[in-house]
């Protein structure tokens, strides 16, 4: 019960935030003035969702500490690890949103978001080898943290994927480590009621953005919970890491395609995979017919596919039949196939660039 009412409180204050930072800005987080040859949406919103997911996500903790507490949930080496490079995170977006900073500083914060995690025990465990598995979770936070907000390039998506990943953590909790007890279920059924407020206004047509600032920081909270709940099964199962990480492409499988589309296309066409564009799955889309609603129909689709295969490994895991859990490598190469296809087949034309332009007026 008391996991339902922090899910109604994070939805609750991110709707009250955000109606209020709408209200109030005019001129505060907006994009598009000067990049809209980037970014997908022919009109400046403001980036401002991010600061609800990161008040939600203090919200959550300071909650948690009030009504829960009795270990003291700040004496928790990972819940400061996640408070401490959640809150850089948060810093590097509105850093980026407001000056549009140079990629190399933000990829060394990100390196920095990473290292904080190892620093407080929050690390992968794949090799056994300690410094392998800190330069491995290292790379899965930067992986993370620039795919995601590479996906922020249509209204809703960044937000329902992440949704859905938090959700497939949370089932992990449940089916593999013992249950939503911990401080880390109500931080994260919180902010998946503050992702459903955002969504609010973020689902086509939106009034805002999530920005860099809501990107950066909701995958960093992504890639802990991934960490602990979806790649790290309980030593008590004795199983090999390959289960782990097929459990985790499952729920990763619709920001994991998008990314990997992205950068074979451009290295393909000799372009950096780090300059923005019009290339991603969802766009081509777009380019097919489909209109920006429709495209995030699909990936609410494929987010509760992920879900649903991510937990069917996690039943086989629990059940002692870990080899179930390989159906995520189907899933993937099915939806990677389905989607880089499209990318090959349909490209922007002046009828569908017109058409696009019409369904956003």
């Amino acid at each position: 019960m008391g996991v339902f009412f922090f899910f109604i409180g994070g939805g609750v204050a991110s709707l009250v935030i955000n109606s209020l930072l709408l209200r109030f800005s005019k001129s505060l987080g907006i994009r598009n003035l000067n990049d809209v040859t980037i970014r997908w949406s022919n009109e400046s919103k403001p980036s401002l969702g991010g600061i609800s997911m990161y008040l939600t996500f203090i919200f959550s903790l300071l909650a948690y500490a009030v009504l829960f507490d009795e270990g003291d949930v700040f004496n928790s080496s990972q819940i400061i690890g996640l408070l401490t490079a959640g809150t850089l995170a948060f810093l590097i977006g509105i850093a980026d949103d407001a000056y549009d900073t140079r990629p190399l500083l933000k990829l060394f914060g990100q390196i920095f978001c990473g290292l904080l995690l190892v620093y407080t025990d929050s690390i992968l465990s794949l090799t056994h080898v300690y410094w392998i598995d800190a330069l491995l979770t290292v790379f899965w936070v930067v992986v993370v943290m620039n795919s995601l907000n590479m996906l922020d390039n249509m209204d809703g998506v960044t937000g329902t994927v992440s949704i859905s990943i938090l959700s497939s953590a949370l089932l992990g909790m449940y089916l593999l480590n013992n249950g939503w007890q911990s401080p880390e279920a109500f931080i994260a059924i919180t902010l998946i009621g503050g992702l459903v407020g955002f969504l609010r206004y973020n689902i086509h047509p939106s009034r805002m953005f999530m920005g860099d600032t809501g990107s950066q920081f909701i995958s960093l909270v992504v890639s802990f919970f991934a960490i602990h709940y979806l790649w790290n099964l309980p030593q008590a199962y004795e199983l090999p890491s390959w289960s782990g990480f097929m459990i985790a492409l499952a729920a990763f499988t619709p920001a994991a395609v998008d990314t990997l589309t992205v950068v074979i296309n451009r290295i393909r066409r000799g372009q950096s995979p780090m300059v923005g564009g019009k290339d991603h799955t969802t766009h081509h889309l777009v380019y097919m017919g489909w209109n920006d609603f429709k495209v995030w129909l699909l990936f609410l689709f494929l987010g509760i596919a992920a879900l649903l295969i991510a937990g069917v490994g996690m039943y086989a895991v629990q059940q002692g039949v870990e080899v179930w859990s390989v159906l995520a490598l189907p899933f993937f190469g099915v939806t990677f196939f389905a989607l880089y296809r499209i990318t090959q087949k349909y490209h922007p034309t002046k009828e569908n660039k017109s058409k696009h332009k019409q369904d956003l007026s």
